[in-house]
């Protein structure tokens, strides 16, 4: 036997290598961006994990940088966490078991992480221990060992080409490219972006946008139509260019109708619009010889020396007069919210394909006519 061991010729070696796709060092660069991390969770044996997350470019720090279990337990309170500073661990399932609470959470402030020979349970309490940490977390995988954590993750993502079993346990399938997880993450936040987008104008003129000063009539027309129409449009409202740029929101604090939309809604452009309206409308009945002080605490009655009709009459145009003007700065309003972080020169409404939506001067064509109809033509004061 020692004979044989001693006198073999090598014939010929073979080498089977498994290359990372084209995309995904892009993609991981796009979305590093977004303020999204990625880690990696792996069986593949620590050195061939690490090589292969340095090839993705999942670590980026040297290979002295890159840190242990041991530094986690003895070094890590030293460096975690520094501003600007990108920090690395790569760390085997076997060493999982040893880590206390505070080693997770140490851990998990980590911008770099590889999961090496990690068993489908570790792979699960990894997910569940960033998810206690208050992290939302998308799992990626295709094996029917991945099932379990596809499913626990906040958002599983699963390969067209993978198992059936783990397809069934995720919430999104990628048909091709792994820069399908890019496009999603994009078109989820222009939807959220342009939902709260949406609100703004119908936000608005909730209360302070409906004074007494303004028939029933008309307000139905600002609820359904002029406003309804013009916050429809924005739901075509292209990608901000940021969009990719900014770290994710955090559900617990930024929900759709937040404090901050509240408080300009109703506190800011609320408040001056309705200031404007109110004192353009005052100023014409100031002009027809209806002054303020006689309509201050008059609770209805008729201003000495002139008839029910004329004062009726007065306060119709008056109406109207609210009604145009609320109306027209809805547009500036509409214009305004379109961006909700750049200006409107950066991302103009016309003559840039990137950024323009031709359906919005449909919506203020709309709004238009409907103002004409509900101030200019007789019989539609009547209803």
């Amino acid at each position: 036997m020692e004979h044989a061991r001693a006198e073999l010729t090598l014939v010929g070696m073979v080498g089977i290598v498994d290359p990372p796709r084209e995309e995904i060092p892009g993609v991981i660069s796009t979305l590093r961006k977004a303020g999204i991390r990625i880690f990696m969770v792996t069986c593949d044996f620590v050195l061939t994990a690490e090589a292969i997350a340095r090839e993705c470019r999942i670590i980026s720090n040297p290979s002295d940088r890159v840190h242990n279990v041991s530094y986690l337990r003895h070094g890590a309170a030293a460096e975690i966490p520094r501003p600007g500073h990108i920090t690395s661990i790569v760390i085997s399932g076997s060493e999982l078991p040893m880590l206390s609470d505070h080693d997770w959470d140490q851990l998990c402030q980590y911008d770099e992480i590889v999961f090496a020979r990690t068993t489908p349970e570790q792979k699960l309490r990894i997910v569940k221990e960033f998810q206690a940490r208050e992290n939302i977390v998308g799992m990626t995988g295709d094996g029917v060992n991945d099932a379990p954590s596809l499913k626990a993750a906040d958002i599983g993502i699963a390969l067209g080409s993978g198992s059936d079993i783990a397809i069934e346990a995720s919430d999104m399938v990628l048909l091709d490219k792994f820069d399908g997880i890019v496009e999603a993450v994009e078109y989820g936040r222009v939807v959220f972006d342009n939902l709260k987008k949406t609100l703004w104008p119908v936000v608005t003129n909730v209360v302070f946008g409906l004074p007494q000063i303004l028939s029933s009539f008309l307000m139905i027309i600002i609820c359904c139509f002029t406003d309804c129409a013009a916050a429809t449009m924005l739901e075509f409202e292209k990608a901000e260019s940021d969009v990719l740029l900014r770290p994710p929101r955090r559900p617990k604090n930024e929900r759709l109708v937040s404090w901050r939309l509240i408080l300009q809604a109703y506190g800011f452009v609320g408040t001056l619009q309705t200031v404007c309206s109110f004192a353009i409308s005052y100023w014409y009945l100031q002009r027809q010889g209806i002054p303020f002080s006689t309509l201050w605490l008059g609770f209805g009655a008729t201003p000495h020396g002139m008839s029910s009709d004329t004062y009726t009459q007065r306060l119709n145009e008056a109406s109207s007069i609210y009604f145009v003007n609320l109306v027209v700065m809805q547009w500036f309003n509409l214009m305004a919210v379109r961006t909700r972080r750049l200006s409107i020169f950066q991302m103009p409404p016309l003559f840039n394909k990137k950024t323009q939506n031709l359906y919005l001067f449909p919506a203020i064509l709309f709004a238009l006519l409907m103002t004409f109809f509900g101030s200019i033509f007789p019989r539609s004061r009547r209803l």
